[in-house]
């Protein structure tokens, strides 16, 4: 026959105590970001990336403006392109590099522009490769983390500006 168990209300509680802490550092572990010696990073997808530039470029037509939509990933890579049958040949290098620069530089192309004058000691940030100090580039932020960039090229820079956030509005409950 087996032995009896017997539990008091103390060595309950005990037992309780225990198993919800076993249960919290499990749930701690998991939730951890990375294992040691590895970085775990949220990027964009190729459907978010599409959505973000098809809702900017569609702002931008519905506005009369033939432009080109461009979105980065986090690490500035290209990932989406549209260009408009009407747009002009130089907008395609614009819009990627104002997607490059808000991704990079985790800020607005427009507020990169005020920020960089040539009267600013950090000036010299614009002579960097692939950056463009125009309207138009919006970082994609999930949270404060800064996980790509948007630009419109071929409009005003006021419209560019408009179409890059009417992008990231599109998907903004995703990016809570």
């Amino acid at each position: 026959m087996p032995p009896k168990c017997r539990f008091t209300r103390a060595g309950l509680r005990s037992l309780a105590a225990l198993s919800v802490a076993f249960l919290a550092g499990v749930h701690a572990n998991a939730q951890s970001s990375s294992p040691p010696g590895l970085v775990t990073q949220r990027s964009l997808t190729m459907s978010m990336a599409k959505t973000i530039a098809e809702a900017a470029q569609a702002e931008c037509k519905a506005k009369g403006y033939h432009t080109t939509v461009a979105v980065v990933d986090r690490g500035g890579q290209l990932l989406v392109l549209l260009r408009d049958e009407q747009a002009g040949p130089h907008t395609v290098e614009m819009a990627r590099r104002k997607a490059y620069t808000a991704r990079v530089f985790r800020t607005t192309t427009a507020e990169f522009q005020k920020r960089t004058t040539p009267d600013t000691p950090i000036a010299g940030q614009r002579d960097l490769t692939d950056i463009l100090a125009l309207s138009g580039g919006v970082p994609i932020k999930l949270g404060e983390e800064t996980i790509g960039g948007v630009a419109s090229a071929g409009s005003s820079l006021e419209a560019d500006d408009a179409c890059a956030k009417a992008g990231i509005a599109k998907v903004a409950d995703l990016l809570k």
